[in-house]
């Protein structure tokens, strides 16, 4: 398979589980950013995301650490370390060692996910993850949809970016979800970290005419790199989220999420059925099959109505990407 030939560490907001993975009491394991992190829940709720070696003699919180009311226990010595990755207890000490700190994360749950910041400069979070609801401001909640439909695909040789760039390819529908949709973009809205791409709908017939329906839309919110959400309105009801998060230097964990609105009185067998959202999921699926198997041209030989859309969302794009040579982003407060 082809590797991905852009950075793997850049900033942002990345999906790390989904909350109901981690009950109160829990630890859970995971490797992102080639570093292996554990995220804990306490007993009030509160979920932390730390690197997972004790600071004391390197012991893995993830294989018999445990949580013990607000603090995560290390299996060895029975070190406790707090959500800021501060030691608050040596058991065999009258004192703790406060010299020294586990890494944590800026984290946040929303969209029934845990994202985590990560940014190599170590600066702290600039921007928001989008919200499915409350960011498209059409007081729709949950309550309108079915329960949330999921994908998981683990560590595929492919880069956050390829997903993103999905979004201003009007091209790709008829030859990868063999369906005549032509988009026609209505925004394209590069000048903040979180980007928007707006497209009404319209269909291509036998004979190549178009056919519009301007009664059907999508709404895309960019969070980053990391976190995409959609809304879709008109022919079809459903508001999904993608996230893709690079566990090392070649490979990304892919997750997606659909909700599918519910018609109200319709409680049918074929409603019941299409609260699953397999269609929906299985489009996503026709996407990563290729994505997990592209390379990456740094200059694509671009047809010329493709040319607007895929130079601004790579232009948008190298903000996320932090060197020794770049700058912050003008964005960022001094």
């Amino acid at each position: 398979m082809a590797k991905p030939s852009l950075s793997m560490k850049p900033t942002g907001w990345f999906q790390v589980a989904w909350s109901d993975e981690i009950a109160v009491g829990d630890v859970h394991r995971m490797k992102y950013f080639d570093t292996d992190m554990v995220a804990w829940r306490a007993q009030s709720g509160a979920l932390t995301v730390m690197d997972a070696y004790c600071e004391h003699l390197g012991a893995h919180l993830g294989f018999g650490g445990h949580v013990v009311g607000e603090v995560i226990q290390c299996p060895f010595h029975g070190w406790q370390w707090n959500h800021e990755g501060r030691n608050v207890c040596i058991p065999y000490q009258d004192r703790p060692n406060r010299g020294r700190r586990i890494p944590t994360y800026p984290v946040v749950e929303r969209n029934s996910s845990v994202y985590i910041w990560h940014d190599i400069g170590g600066r702290p979070p600039y921007f928001q993850a989008p919200d499915i609801f409350a960011d498209f401001g059409d007081d729709k909640t949950a309550a309108d949809y079915y329960p949330q439909a999921r994908l998981f695909r683990p560590q595929l040789e492919l880069h956050p970016q390829y997903v993103l760039e999905n979004g201003v390819d009007f091209a790709h529908f008829k030859f990868v979800h063999h369906t005549p949709i032509v988009p026609l973009f209505t925004r394209h809205d590069f000048d903040e970290p979180v980007s928007y791409v707006d497209f009404t709908i319209t269909f291509e017939g036998d004979e190549g005419q178009i056919i519009d329906d301007v009664n059907s839309g999508v709404e895309a919110i960019n969070g980053g790199l990391g976190v995409a959400v959609t809304k879709s309105w008109g022919m079809v009801d459903n508001r999904t989220i993608s996230a893709v998060t690079p566990v090392d230097e070649n490979t990304s964990d892919v997750r997606f999420m659909v909700y599918i609105g519910r018609v109200p009185g319709d409680d049918g067998p074929k409603a019941e059925a299409k609260a699953f959202g397999q269609d929906v999921i299985d489009q996503f699926a026709a996407d990563i099959q290729i994505w997990q198997h592209q390379r990456y041209t740094h200059r694509p030989a671009l047809a010329t109505t493709e040319f607007d859309g895929f130079t601004a969302i790579r232009n948008w794009a190298n903000q996320f990407y932090v060197s020794d040579h770049q700058g912050e982003p003008s964005h960022v407060s001094q």
